[in-house]
């Protein structure tokens, strides 16, 4: 397990060395829990982050995922309007609101370990129900980050960038929070498609606000 500097997000490495982020072991402890009638209504809260592998693994267990903003708080947020009890970020955030207020590192660790146990399941074994889409994020240093996708050319680049995708990918445009920045994502089937798509649009943005 390895914890951040304040200890309220948690990351795993399975046995191969494969790390396991936020996303699978929300999918693994939400799955645990609604084997057991314990998920409340089925659902779990994450953020427009979470990876499409992730959404994918939890529809085809009868559960759903919510999308928020990025940000812990705005996952407990939803948590607490709606009483959910399970929720997080792809980053190791992850909230189990019956037990705790806000993300704690520790107590993920500890019910990562507890499905293990229960299960006899290796950590590998686990995460493997969830296949995860290659993602690629870049940042790109604009004049105006506001209003983006107003922008012709960028708006154009987007709708042909995911009719390729044809379901099987997904574009995330957003604007950095604290910075200059706008933050282009693409998740796809092969590393290279990945690269492709995130690379067409942010050089279109580059042209059109870049700085």
């Amino acid at each position: 397990m390895a914890f951040d500097g304040d200890a309220d997000r948690c990351i795993a490495v399975d046995e191969n060395g494969r790390i396991i982020d936020g996303d699978r072991i929300m999918f693994i402890c939400g799955k645990y829990l609604k084997e057991r009638n314990k998920l409340n209504q089925n659902t779990i809260v994450s953020t427009v982050m979470s990876n499409l592998g992730f959404h994918l693994a939890v529809e085809a267990e009868g559960m759903t995922a919510l999308k928020t903003q990025v940000g812990d708080r705005y996952v407990v947020e939803e948590m607490r309007k709606n009483g959910y009890n399970l929720g997080g970020e792809q980053s190791g955030h992850v909230v189990f609101l019956e037990m705790n207020t806000t993300g704690d590192g520790l107590l993920t660790g500890i019910q990562l370990l507890n499905v293990m146990k229960q299960t006899g399941k290796k950590l590998s074994e686990l995460a493997d129900e969830v296949t995860l889409y290659p993602q690629e994020l870049v940042n790109v240093r604009v004049s105006e980050k506001d209003g983006v996708m107003e922008i012709p050319a960028v708006k154009a680049v987007i709708e042909e960038v995911e009719s390729e995708m044809a379901g099987k990918g997904r574009i995330l445009v957003r604007p950095s929070g604290t910075e200059p920045l706008l933050r282009v994502m693409a998740e796809a089937e092969t590393d290279e498609k990945c690269h492709d798509y995130v690379m067409r649009i942010v050089n279109v943005v580059k042209a059109e606000i870049g700085i």
